[in-house]
């Protein structure tokens, strides 16, 4: 058969693209290597419980039109984000807000919080001779003092990028949000919320009336002949291509850095309350684990179809990893030298004038998920 756009990955993106390119009345076909849609906000049902398989994911936008645009495939609940930090046997509010800071240092007002933060910041710049910080170390130090660099920042951030503060770049952290009020608010967002029954059936709707094709590898399975793409016995003008962009080009210029994550799922029948929040960061070096999440917290406890209280629990314990060829990418590297790679990457992509790179790996960006529905918009709206 005879297709317009061949759509690479069934994720947000993706599904978006599709959906809106049918609407256009072009003829789409879907593929993804993995054995189910979604992509990373794919999520199950698990003893009553909605579980995020590829880390948490709460929806959040200022975007009026996205936040429309996604509320015709679901109804999202009033979760509130409001994570804690551990450190030791300290618990924190994240993000830093008048909760963290009364905790921290026993105090109870704005003037109070503001003069330990300005005395510690000026502390640490002389004895650390900061002018112009070199590093994320030096950067935080010159933001937030030494208490909240050493508790909250220092040894979940080397965790995350598998590096020394003192090695990674300074414009990793440009700006610290504190908030001199007593709000645990994660997002500043207008709208916010987790879809009732979970993401994967957003993701459903979206495909409704499209045929996808999982575990199929484009790679493996795409080829090109007389100028058009063909799998198979069918053929495709275009391709919308959400992978990796550098596997894309068979890592040509080299391989872009990411960092990966590696998920430890655990079924708890016989406990009711294993944390008491949804998330909860570990901030010390040593545990190797940044967070645990307790999936069924994202909808109070309750079982979203009857409503009644969830007996048992899941968590998930996410450890980051460095990221192999093979493994799953998570999180571009953001530094100088892989920007300077992608940016050669981009050259090659415009000898492709009938491939569109898109999402997070085809951009090499972190996108939140309004940020990539809206990039999808976008990318239609210019086709």
């Amino acid at each position: 058969m005879d297709y317009d756009t061949l759509i690479v990955g069934a994720g947000l993106f993706g599904a978006v693209c599709a959906r809106e390119l049918k609407q256009k009345g072009r003829r789409v076909l879907v593929i993804d290597r993995r054995p189910h849609p979604a992509g990373n906000i794919y999520t199950c049902r698990v003893n009553g419980i909605w579980v995020h398989q590829y880390g948490a994911h709460i929806f959040h936008t200022s975007d009026r039109k996205v936040w429309d645009y996604v509320n015709q495939f679901t109804e999202f609940n009033h979760y509130i984000n409001s994570p804690v930090a551990r450190y030791g046997d300290e618990l924190y509010n994240l993000p830093f807000n008048m909760n963290t800071f009364s905790r921290m240092w026993n105090i109870a007002t704005p003037a109070q919080a503001k003069e330990i933060i300005d005395r510690q910041v000026a502390e640490a710049k002389k004895d650390y001779h900061i002018t112009e910080p070199k590093n994320l170390e030096e950067q935080a130090l010159s933001l937030a003092g030494r208490d909240i660099y050493e508790k909250l920042i220092k040894g979940y951030t080397e965790k995350q990028w598998g590096r020394d503060c003192r090695d990674l770049p300074a414009f990793i952290i440009r700006r610290l949000p504190f908030r001199f009020v007593y709000d645990n608010n994660y997002f500043n967002d207008r709208y916010q919320g987790i879809p009732v029954g979970g993401y994967t059936q957003i993701v459903e709707k979206m495909l409704e009336g499209i045929p996808v094709l999982l575990r199929t590898d484009y790679r493996k399975s795409v080829t090109k002949r007389d100028g058009a793409f063909c799998l198979g016995q069918d053929t495709f003008r275009d391709v919308i291509y959400t992978g990796m962009i550098d596997e894309f080009f068979d890592y040509r210029l080299g391989p872009l850095e990411y960092r990966s994550l590696r998920f430890e799922t655990q079924e708890l029948p016989e406990t009711d309350n294993f944390q008491g929040n949804a998330v909860v960061n570990y901030t010390e070096r040593s545990v190797p684990y940044t967070r645990i999440i307790e999936h069924k917290f994202f909808e109070f406890g309750k079982d979203s179809e009857t409503g009644e209280p969830i007996h048992g629990t899941v968590i998930t314990r996410e450890y980051p990893a460095a990221w192999q060829q093979g493994m799953e990418p998570y999180y571009p590297v953001n530094d100088e030298k892989n920007a300077a790679l992608y940016r050669r990457y981009q050259e090659l992509a415009q000898g492709e004038p009938h491939v569109m790179f898109g999402g997070r790996l085809g951009m090499y960006r972190y996108f939140d998920m309004d940020k990539v529905i809206r990039a999808a918009l976008d990318t239609v709206a210019a086709m």
